[in-house]
């Protein structure tokens, strides 16, 4: 494990892992509302059929279609539990042209911030902040959320402290790391010849439950995730694909996959019966809208590693085979809408039925 449990805490880190931890409960309803929330009304108010996800699109190694939908709100943000150390600038691009300061930012002709611009609006607990963090989303490349050390006042408090942040570790070097970690080499990937060091990089994506050799921010948001493990604190890295039309998350608790689902009435009333709910609760409390005669909810897969995909007990090195599935998925969730506070995820089965 890359990074350290409660337990292993100091009393000030417990602390801080707490506050961050409901930080990230906040932003992820934030980010869910605008990766699919916002872009199911983007294609309503144009006139334009939403494209939803096959149910079958969510299975581990599913076959995805390869179109863009400008319509779909994309993006890529990086929040990370402490301050990312200055040597790894190498590979996250995070430098002083790109620090979220009032000259850069009114520099960039991409956002629509004035010159009365308020300079702690990119911190958490501003009122202002994720005003100021959706002008920021669909600027190329990622955005970096981590802790603030400018200040001994400011220790823990979190901020928007870059845009633009390109990820530029070579994905041969991401899978040899996940690979080394996996014990199927012991140093090189192409130390058993290049077919092998192929095949770890297809293993690589499928373990990011990802397409073979996806492009975009996708595979630079996999790359991040594989990245930050040599950090000793927990990150989550969350993208949003107009292609895939997902928001994936990745983070310590593993992976996961938010997508629109579209329930038909009697699958509605399947669900609210199992959870002894009336059907008008589950359209007040979890249904976006109405969709001639299906329902649009938000659902939720997580994904678990199988044995392949996870560190072998006796720390040997072993053979890949590539036949063998690395995902499973775990659970399966409809979401309640953003911002409800008093209901709970409710556990479905939809991919398999």
């Amino acid at each position: 494990m890359y990074w350290k449990t409660r337990e292993e805490l100091s009393l000030e880190n417990r602390l801080r892992r707490s506050y961050y931890e409901l930080l990230r409960d906040e932003l992820d309803q934030f980010i869910l509302a605008h990766a699919l929330k916002e872009s199911y009304e983007n294609f309503k108010n144009n006139g334009a059929p939403y494209p939803f996800v096959e149910r079958k699109e969510l299975k581990p190694r599913a076959r995805l279609p390869k179109e863009e939908y400008r319509l779909h709100n994309s993006f890529l943000v990086i929040f990370a539990e402490d301050a990312v150390p200055e040597e790894y600038k190498k590979y996250i691009r995070f430098f002083e042209s790109n620090k979220t300061t009032k000259t850069n930012l009114l520099r960039s002709k991409t956002l629509s911030l004035g010159p009365d611009f308020d300079r702690s609006q990119k911190f958490l607990d501003s009122v202002h902040f994720y005003n100021f963090l959706k002008d920021l989303l669909p600027v190329d490349y990622a955005l970096l959320i981590q802790r603030d050390t400018s200040q001994v006042k400011s220790k823990h408090r979190y901020y928007i402290s870059h845009f633009h942040v390109r990820i530029d570790w070579p994905i041969a070097e991401a899978a040899e790391d996940l690979a080394r970690y996996l014990r199927y080499i012991s140093k090189d990937v192409y130390e058993k010849g290049e077919k092998y060091a192929e095949d770890i990089q297809k293993k690589f994506f499928e373990y990011y439950s990802l397409p073979e050799m996806s492009g975009g921010r996708r595979t630079a948001a996999s790359i991040a995730a594989q990245y930050m493990r040599r950090l000793p604190f927990i990150s989550t890295v969350y993208v949003s694909s107009s292609e895939s039309r997902s928001l994936y998350r990745y983070s310590e608790q593993g992976m996961a996959k938010m997508v629109l689902m579209k329930l038909s009435t009697k699958e509605m009333e399947q669900v609210a019966e199992r959870h002894q709910m009336q059907v008008r609760e589950l359209k007040n409390f979890y249904m976006i809208d109405q969709n001639g005669k299906y329902g649009v909810f938000l659902f939720r897969v997580a994904y678990a590693h199988t044995t392949p995909a996870l560190p072998p007990e006796d720390g040997k090195l072993r053979e890949l085979k590539p036949e063998l599935f690395w995902l499973t998925v775990k659970y399966q969730h409809l979401l309640p809408l953003p911002g409800i506070w008093e209901h709970p995820p409710l556990r479905v089965n939809l991919i398999y039925t």
